[in-house]
This record gives C-alpha cells, structure tokens and sequence, in this order.
C-alpha cells in the first residue's frame, strides 16, 4: 500500500538540552524528574497556548508544529524566559531552539522536510536559552512581536547545501509583550491594574555604621503604612530590600519589580535631631516627582513617618482624601527605646540564623519590658517561638508552647488594629499552639486591614492546606510570591507551596517546589520533610534516601512519631497520606 503526502506550509520549532549527556551521567533521575515538571508546568500548557502540536519526543528534544509562525516565535520565547525564572531557585534545566518556516511532508502523525532539517540547524546555532530563526520567520515575526532579534549574518550549516541566514535572541533580554504570562501573574502586570510603588532601602549618613537598623526601621514603617490602602499595590519589605547597598537605577528597579513609582531617601541620626529625605520617581520614566526633606528630634520620628507617607501618597494619587492619609499613620509604642530594641529585633531576625533568633527574641522581650502595650514586640517574640519549632524541632517543650500562647494572646488583644502583629501571632498560633480556627480568625483580619501583606497571604495559604483546601492554598501562596517576588526568604513560600501541591495528592509538583526552597536553604525542614514523602510516593528511591538521611543527619534522635503529627491537618486522608509517606521512606520508629 502506498502512503499519500500531502505538502503544506507551516512553522517548525525544534528544541533540544543543552548539555543532556553530561545532566544524565551525574544525575539520571533527577534529570528525569525535572523535564517531567518542566513539560507538565512550562511547556505543554505554553504550546496548548499557542495552538502548537507536538509532534514527536527525541529524548532531549521535542518537535513542535504551529499552523502561525508568531504563534511559534511568541511561544518559544515565553518557554524560555518561563524555563529562565524557573531555574532561579533549582536544578538547571537549559533548552535551545531553532525556528523554521516552510513546506513539510505529512507522514501519518509525522511531519518530514527540508523546513524541519533547517529548524534542527538552527537550533544548534541558538545561544543555551535562546533561539535562532530564519529569514522567512524573521520577516513575519520582527513588527508583530515585541522581540528583539540580531543578524547572525549567512550561516552554512550542516547537510544544507545553500547558506541560512539567521538571527537570534536570548531570554535575558527581556523584551517581551503583553503576551507574555508566567505561572503566577507576575507584579508587572498587576501594577497595570493601579498604583504601584517599591520603596528602597534608605541611605544611612549617620557617623555611625551600627544605626543602619534605624534607618532600615523608618522604611519598614513607611512600607507598612503605604500597603494599608487597598487601592495601592506596594511590594513587599523583603524584595524591596535586596537593592541595600547598592547603586540601582531606578528604571530597572522598576522593570525588575513591576511598580510604576520608587521612593527612595536618606536618614541621618545625630544625637537627639535626625534629619529625613525622600523623592518620589516615576520608574517608566525616571521623572522627578516628589521631594522634601524633614529635620525633628528623636521624639518626632512617629510624625515624621506619617509626613513622608502622607506626601508619597498626596503624590500619587491627589484626590486621595485626607482622612485617607490620615488611617495610614500608625505609631506602635510612645516609647523610643522599645521602638529601638524592635528595630534591632527584626534586624537580628532577618539574618536568618540561630545565633540571629536568639538575638531577636532576647530584643523584642526587652522592648516589652519597656512597655508592656506594644502588641507587635509580643507577636515577633511569639514568631521566634514558631521559626524554633519549624527549624529545631525536637527543643520544643510545652513550656514553649505555652509561652507561644500566652504572646499570641497578648499580640491579637493590643495589635488588633495591626496587619503585621495579626499575622505574626496567627503563625504561631496555628503551628506552634495548634489552634488553627484561631490562626484563621487573625489572618482574615490581618487581610483585611492590609490585602497587600505578603506573609499575611503565606500565612493563609499554609492554613488553606491544613483545613483541606489545597487549591485556595496554591493561589494565596503564590499571591503572596506576587507581593513579594525578589524575597530572600521565598524559601519559606516555595516550601509552602510544596506543601499545599502535596494535599492535592500532586507529588510531583511538591517534590519540584520543595527542592526549590532547598536549593537556597539546604536544611530547611519543612522542605526536607515534603520533599521526603513526596519522593516516597513517587517511587524515587535515590532522592527518598538522600533526604532521609539528610534529616537525620541534622537530628540524629528524631524518629518517625516526631514527624507524623507535626502538621496539623484537619482531615484524617491528609494526615494518613503525610504518614504513608514517612512509612514507605522507611523513616526509624
């Protein structure tokens, strides 16, 4: 019987690994893992998207067929910029691509041609990341897409007897229309829906080397006050903070977080006088709109928070109502040096140490000591409390648990008009106190006094999972990655994540997301412990020892009833399955 082939025009995008041979020989299943979750999160839903047809898997490669070369062109780049934010926080998976456009041959569900051979060329002359394209694609493609592309002249490549002209583009460049989508909406695309501002670390130019607290202190109160109006999105403390220290321009500060205005300034400390600064820029334009400078006395610093916050917001938006402004003001504590012990508190926090939390907690109890109504120093010695039993758990007694319950008890009755004290003492209060329906009654205020906390929505979404709602978990946590998306502790969502796709019996996702929270915290528990029975009920033997052992390596005396009621999951299938997986990794009674 002889075969009909039918001729017909279409866009050929070939891509393939780079450096396969080399990621198999060092590690055949991890490999393996991490092209099943890429293909399952970036590429198959990129090529449905698109309205490709994948027509054949060669091992490291894949073969897909578009009836549009912009659809083609516009697929191949979101893949690769999808793959580029993906690899951020794990194992590196780098494709290249190439791109044809011509006749192919129909042979059944195959496709054969010259158009096909000249994509597989091209793709080996694509950059790792990137991908090369014709001439013929080149001319439908370079006033349609917002992609920059650059000539790599005439190229003679092999088994093609005429020369190809080609030119290529990396994902780095970020150059991307509007139809570029990540897996969560990215804060570019919210700041499209209203104001957005990101507000930088401030200049210290005091004498003294050691008041940089302070000054890091006076943003995080601006910051809180700004993300209490609803109307504005505000990144959050943790991204924002990553450009200390460095000399930024603010036009990248404001591509690389997704906000239309940056406030940046300066503090100086001398004595009881301090001196503040701040300008307000539009970053799509790097125009000037706001500055002034405010000099007071220590004693002053509450109202002169509230003045810079004022003016910022008067700034961007000036039919904002003054008794708008005026529910932004917040002042914790009329004292001074319990506001300082606070700032040196959450400096010490943010190290992320053990020798850092025992310097907190001993700063925040020392700032209740000063006065004992200042409700957030009672929530964050509560959260030091929380943070030592997720990453130590066998030193917890119920002493600690006790003490957890009577701070978060303080921290809801004086924080109750706080977003921050709500959340902090909720963390607690579901984790370590196991009071879970009293954690959600703190979160949702928390939300509702600040729906642009950050850990607010992490906080939700761990609580989501326990009660037995993954999916609501899933998008509150990545909500939380949306206000938040350069924060050096996303570790801690990612780990949730891993979490909330483990309730939803989808082992595969949490094994990828807990590796990712382990990449940039190698011994973080709560990642080590999903990512355990994950690969347990996956079935992968290798990644299931090596994380058994790595728990036990950290605590040698743990033991399988330690582990098995540490969650508090509300529902007896999610507590069986969490303890399934411990039994199948042969974890020691």
């Amino acid at each position: 019987m002889v075969q009909k082939f039918t001729r017909k025009l279409a866009a050929i995008l070939s891509a393939d690994v780079v450096g396969y041979s080399r990621l198999i020989r060092a590690d055949e299943e991890g490999t393996l893992l991490a092209l099943q979750v890429l293909r399952k999160e970036v590429i198959d839903p990129k090529i449905t998207q698109h309205r490709g047809r994948i027509v054949k898997l060669m091992g490291d490669g894949i073969l897909v067929e578009f009836t549009s070369v912009v659809d083609a062109v516009a697929c191949g780049a979101e893949i690769q910029q999808a793959i580029r934010t993906h690899n951020i926080a794990g194992p590196e998976i780098i494709f290249r691509m190439g791109i044809n456009l011509g006749d192919v041959i129909i042979d059944g569900d195959d496709i054969q041609g010259d158009g096909i051979n000249v994509a597989a060329r091209l793709e080996a002359l694509s950059e790792p990341g990137g991908m090369c394209i014709s001439k013929a694609v080149h001319e439908q493609v370079r006033d349609r897409l917002n992609l920059k592309f650059e000539s790599m002249g005439a190229q003679q490549v092999k088994n093609i007897d005429r020369a190809v002209q080609a030119w290529k583009w990396y994902a780095s460049q970020r150059n991307f229309g509007d139809d570029f989508k990540p897996n969560f909406k990215n804060a570019a695309m919210l700041a499209q829906d209203r104001p957005s501002i990101a507000v930088l670390p401030f200049n210290n130019m005091s004498s003294d080397s050691e008041q940089e607290y302070f000054a890091d202190g006076v943003v995080e109160e601006i910051i809180t006050s700004l993300a209490k109006s609803s109307w504005l999105f505000v990144i959050a403390r943790n991204s924002s903070f990553i450009y200390k220290g460095r000399a930024v321009d603010i036009k990248t500060v404001g591509q690389e977080l997704g906000v239309r205005y940056v406030l940046e300034g300066s503090i100086r400390k001398a004595k009881d006088k301090i001196r503040l600064t701040g300008q307000l820029i539009d970053a799509t334009t790097g125009t000037h709109l706001w500055a002034d400078r405010y000099d007071g006395s220590l004693e002053d610093i509450f109202e002169l928070q509230d003045k810079i916050t004022s003016s910022v917001v008067g700034a961007i938006s000036p039919k904002l109502e003054a008794a708008e402004i005026e529910r932004t003001k917040h002042k914790p504590t009329s004292s001074l040096d319990a506001y300082d012990c606070y700032l040196r508190g959450m400096a010490a926090m943010h190290k992320w140490s053990a020798a850092g939390l025992i310097e907190a907690t001993s700063y925040f109890y020392r700032a209740i000591e000063i006065d004992s109504g200042y409700g957030i120093a009672y929530a964050m010695a509560a959260r030091c409390l929380n943070i030592r039993l997720v990453t130590i758990p066998l030193e917890f007694s119920h002493r600690d648990i006790t003490e957890a319950s009577r701070l978060c008890g303080i921290a809801a009755d004086l924080g109750r008009n706080d977003a921050l004290a709500l959340c902090m003492a909720g963390v607690t209060l579901g984790f370590a106190v196991r009071d879970v329906h009293g954690r959600a009654a703190l979160t949702t205020r928390a939300l509702t006094l600040n729906p642009n906390l950050a850990a607010a929505w992490l906080s939700n979404g761990w609580l989501q999972q326990w009660l037995g709602y993954p999916e609501i978990a899933i998008e509150h946590i990545g909500r939380s990655i949306e206000l938040s998306p350069q924060d050096p502790a996303i570790f801690q969502m990612q780990s949730a994540m891993s979490a909330a796709y483990f309730t939803a019996d989808n082992d595969l996702l949490a094994l990828s997301w807990a590796e990712k929270a382990l990449y940039d915290r190698t011994n973080h528990f709560p990642a080590l412990t999903h990512a355990l029975v994950s690969a347990a009920h996956l079935g992968l033997q290798a990644k299931t020892d090596e994380f058994r052992n790595r728990i036990l390596r950290l605590f040698p005396e743990i033991r399988l009833k330690n582990l098995a009621h540490m969650i508090p999951y509300q529902l007896q299938e999610h507590q069986a399955r969490f303890l399934s997986g411990l039994q199948k990794a042969k974890f020691p009674e």
